[in-house]
């Protein structure tokens, strides 16, 4: 055996061993990154009484924390996966018509998650949201 074919039957067994742990594990239920599982049990904080926050101080606002969109819906605090469940966009929300659009393809969801338009066919994963003196806490 000479050393090209060394070198190749190392990689090569390299790859065997380490590439489909790998693969297997991406697939796993639950080691979504973007958090989009409900009860996964990873609480965020938003403390209203910062600038940053301010615009979840007034009914129609929202803001985009860590792959949650959060809204005041007149008083009412709601908290939804921003990932648009069709191709991964991010999607807004719309105060007017009360619906969250995404812009990629058009799909729109309701505030409660459901889907109003395709081309999505999933709901949006939803979160509680619960309040305490001004902190708002996500439970995902």
């Amino acid at each position: 055996m000479n050393r090209r074919d060394l070198i190749r039957s190392i990689a090569i067994g390299g790859a065997t061993i380490i590439l489909p742990p790998m693969v297997l594990t991406s697939c796993e239920k639950g080691s979504d990154p973007g958090g989009n599982n409900n009860g996964s049990g990873t609480d965020i904080k938003i403390d209203l009484s910062l600038p940053a926050n301010a615009a979840l101080l007034s009914a129609g606002g929202f803001l985009v924390t860590s792959d949650v969109i959060v809204i005041n819906s007149a008083g009412t605090y709601l908290a939804l996966s921003v990932t648009c469940t069709h191709s991964g966009c991010n999607v807004s929300y719309n105060a007017s018509a009360g619906n969250l659009p995404c812009p990629c393809h058009g799909s729109v969801f309701s505030t409660a998650g459901a889907v109003l338009n395709g081309p999505a066919t999933s709901p949006l994963s939803v979160y509680s949201v619960t309040k305490s003196g001004n902190i708002l806490t996500i439970r995902k």
